[in-house]
Order: structure tokens, then C-alpha cells, then sequence
């Protein structure tokens, strides 16, 4: 089963079981880390924002024009910025390694 690793904004790092299909927001709440997707991944809020590491990035498929808009709206916004609940766990993306920020927007609140 592939493997990924969150590390959380005070630095600490968890390894955790990626499975094939599974989004990055579904991993984190079946392993109770701290990703809020307010809109319960439906692409409507920004919450669930991950900052994926540089060499990891170029292994993700290319976000969507409706992703690019709610990154817009994310708390601490970097190149390699991401919505959990968008990005599907294939192979390929065995070991990805990906950063929560300090913070969310949430615009549902």
C-alpha cells in the first residue's frame, strides 16, 4: 500500500497508509490529523489547503482551472500550494510528502 507523510505546523512528521483512491482531506481525517475541509470536499472552500513538497509537486496532475480559484483564497499560499481534496492517491504518488499550514480561511464559517 502506498505510504505519505504529513508534517504538521509544528514541524512533527507523520507517516501514515495511503490508499489508492483515497484523497489527500479523506487520509488525513481516517488518521485524525488536523485538515478541516469545511465544504466536505466538494470544491467549494479552501480549507483543506496542503503545501506539497518541491520534488513531489511535478508528480501531481495538473489542478483545474475551479482548484486554481479556491487557492486564491488559501491562508498562506505557496507555488507548491494544493487542496487535499483534489488530489487522489494513485501509485505514482507513493511516498508523497505534503505540509499543513499554520492556519485555513474558511469562508462557510
Amino acid at each position: 500500500m502506498p505510504k505519505m507523510t504529513f508534517i504538521k505546523p509544528d514541524g512533527n512528521r507523520l507517516e501514515v497508509d495511503a490508499p489508492l483512491g483515497m484523497t489527500i482531506l479523506e487520509i488525513a481525517h481516517q488518521n485524525n490529523i488536523d485538515l478541516e475541509g469545511a465544504c466536505e470536499g466538494s470544491l467549494a472552500c479552501s480549507t483543506c489547503h496542503i503545501i506539497v513538497s518541491d520534488e513531489d509537486y511535478e508528480r501531481l496532475p495538473e489542478a483545474s482551472e475551479d482548484e486554481e480559484d479556491m487557492l486564491d483564497l488559501a491562508y498562506g499560499l505557496t507555488r507548491t500550494s494544493r487542496l487535499g481534496c483534489q488530489i487522489q492517491i494513485t501509485e505514482e504518488l507513493d511516498d508523497l510528502v505534503v505540509s499543513l499550514p499554520g492556519g485555513a480561511n474558511n469562508m462557510m464559517a
